[in-house]
């Protein structure tokens, strides 16, 4: 089991940029994957964006255009660079490792918050 740390979280208006950093325990190439999921009052938790171990990112519709995510090896940390914000971005954004059996495992999950 891996311990994921997610920050950066906030609240900012609509147009602005937050940058989420997750922090693993361990080596993230123990994952075929790393992602970023958001979960909004009443909704779905939904992939927001995801890294494959070969650097290869898949974004949500929603966000293409917008976010960037990146990884950084060396720091063992997954960050996810959300531009252009809308209000509708609003969730709490939780971390996510995906092994080659394709289990799971998730961070405490930090808010953003995006005023109109």
């Amino acid at each position: 089991q891996v311990q994921l740390v997610e920050s950066g979280g906030g609240l900012v208006q609509a147009g602005g940029s937050l940058r989420l950093s997750c922090a693993a325990s361990r080596s993230i190439f123990s994952f075929t994957a790393m992602g970023w999921y958001r979960q909004a009052p009443g909704k779905q938790r939904e992939l927001v964006a995801e890294i494959t171990r070969g650097g290869s990112p898949n974004y949500a519709d929603s966000v293409k255009g917008r976010f960037t995510i990146s990884r950084d090896n060396a720091k063992d940390t997954v960050y996810l660079e959300m531009n252009g914000l809308k209000p509708e971005d609003t969730a709490v954004y939780y971390c996510n490792a995906e092994d080659v059996v394709l289990r799971r495992s998730w961070g405490q999950g930090t808010q953003v918050t995006v005023s109109s």
